[in-house]
């Protein structure tokens, strides 16, 4: 038989006697390693061609701009810079109060090297405005007097502060970050008693988590190179199995 049909009746078979799905975010080039126990599934969904996004140049008197922040409301200030200071090794890049308004604001960054932080107020804000993928944690007065543990509504299928006390379809998602290694970072985090919302080989997307931060928002863990699922997680949870992919939205 011609190469191009054997080829195509091995990955049928393959398919067919292989209960698998693939680890999340393989691209379509890249090598195939199975990983768990869902059938692989087309999507039946028409997909937009988004291929023009990805060529030329940006569009005229856009060139210099930045995606610099991110802005998430925190229940209490020294408790989120902890965790994205201690944690997930940012650091306070800059921060401003406002108590003529109640609130302060703290820009926290993946800054490699402290040292290279301004000591001078001008200096601070001009490095924070032009570092890509700043997080901003906003402090209103009080909100860390509250009972409830969390204040603030992840948009994450989250009932916090509805009227009704029903979940909301929420938009926002989670930030991510990049590491060596999924399997040793999220030891260290259980370690540090992070509060797990996916561990790397629980549901069907083997290789990545979720942990929350004190407020309650996702905060994704992804390899920095490729996705290997190892045999064991942190949590005792095997790569064999998974209940599959959860929409967190609802």
């Amino acid at each position: 038989a011609p190469l191009t049909m054997r080829l195509a009746s091995t990955l049928a078979a393959a398919v067919a006697l292989t209960s698998s799905t693939v680890s999340a975010f393989v691209a379509p080039s890249s090598s195939i390693s199975i990983a768990t126990t869902t059938h692989l599934k087309m999507s039946e969904v028409e997909q937009p061609d988004v291929s023009a996004y990805m060529t030329g140049a940006r569009p005229e008197g856009t060139e210099n701009y930045i995606m610099q922040q991110t802005m998430v409301r925190v229940k209490d200030p020294k408790a989120s810079l902890d965790f994205y200071c201690n944690v997930l090794g940012f650091k306070l890049l800059m921060y401003r109060e406002f108590p003529q308004w109640e609130f302060n604001v703290y820009f926290v960054a993946p800054i490699a090297d402290a040292s290279t932080i301004p000591e001078d107020e001008d200096g601070r804000w001009a490095m924070c405005m032009n570092t890509p993928g700043c997080l901003e944690l906003t402090w209103n007065y009080g909100s860390e007097k509250e009972d409830a543990k969390y204040v603030y509504n992840t948009g994450n299928g989250d009932s916090t502060g509805t009227s009704d006390g029903q979940k909301i379809k929420g938009g926002f998602g989670h930030i991510g970050i990049t590491v060596p290694n999924v399997y040793r970072a999220c030891e260290r985090f259980k370690e540090m008693g992070c509060d797990f919302h996916k561990s790397p080989n629980s549901g069907g997307m083997k290789g990545l988590a979720f942990i929350k931060d004190p407020d309650g928002y996702l905060v994704e863990i992804l390899p920095q190179g490729k996705m290997v699922p190892e045999a064991i997680d942190c949590m005792g949870v095997a790569a064999e199995g998974g209940e599959g992919y959860k929409d967190n939205s609802k």
